[in-house]
């Protein structure tokens, strides 16, 4: 199975996709009474901004764009770098949504206006139901992303570097529109940065043990705790 995922990275995304998605249709449908509100004061403080809409829906994009990009100009190995944390940190997203089933309730009653934002809005809250919400998988995986850009090699290139500001902001906007849209609390962006980093961080570690240098270490460091009659 590993050396298929390594000859067909584009077919293994695409298998993760269907688990993924197979997965959270499951929960959306299976948890309609949530076993625990997420609420914090800070949640009542920021208003409701029906314009953040528009970072919203970009994340659904910029996932795709991001990781073909990656595949398609950087080492095999940066892209399976991002791969790593960012399926993990979902797939134990969905198992701790059915562990703790969670939801929260800062939606505003209705969303007036008849433009383009406000139709969008009142479209996404009739699929999109209020549960499954800590840690957020929108933050979680726009940190991973963001974290990608500033070390895969391929935006090292000055015509890309300004890709790198561009994804902090896209980060940012994506973070703010998921609590100005009242889809998630403030708990379930910090869990999701959270997250992020941890599995980033364990990435980084299992990536360097795996590396011909880690492994001369660790090498190292079991002759050192071998007795001298050995």
């Amino acid at each position: 199975m590993r050396n298929w995922c390594a000859r067909h990275p584009i077919g293994f995304m695409a298998l993760y996709l269907v688990f993924y998605l197979a997965c959270f249709a499951f929960l959306e449908k299976s948890i309609l009474v949530p076993d625990l509100w997420v609420h914090c004061r800070l949640d009542d403080l920021i208003p409701f901004c029906k314009y953040a809409i528009v970072p919203y829906y970009m994340w659904f994009a910029w996932i795709p764009f991001t990781l073909f990009y990656i595949l398609w100009r950087a080492p095999r190995a940066d892209f399976w770098r991002v791969c790593l944390p960012l399926f993990a940190g979902m797939t134990l997203s969905l198992l701790f949504y059915l562990i703790v089933p969670n939801g929260l309730s800062l939606r505003p009653r209705s969303v007036p206006g008849t433009d383009i934002f406000a139709q969008a809005v009142r479209a996404l809250y009739r699929s999109d139901t209020p549960t499954n919400v800590c840690p957020s998988i929108h933050v979680f995986n726009s940190v991973t992303l963001m974290l990608a850009y500033y070390r895969c090699s391929c935006f090292d290139a000055p015509r890309r570097r300004w890709m790198r500001p561009a994804a902090a902001v896209l980060c940012l906007a994506i973070t703010a529109s998921t609590m100005l849209l009242k889809l998630h609390s403030v708990i379930d962006v910090v869990f999701g940065i959270l997250l992020a980093l941890a599995l980033d961080y364990a990435a980084t570690v299992f990536q360097h043990e795996a590396s011909p240098l880690g492994r001369q270490q660790r090498l190292a460091r079991k002759q050192q705790r071998l007795p001298e009659w050995w």
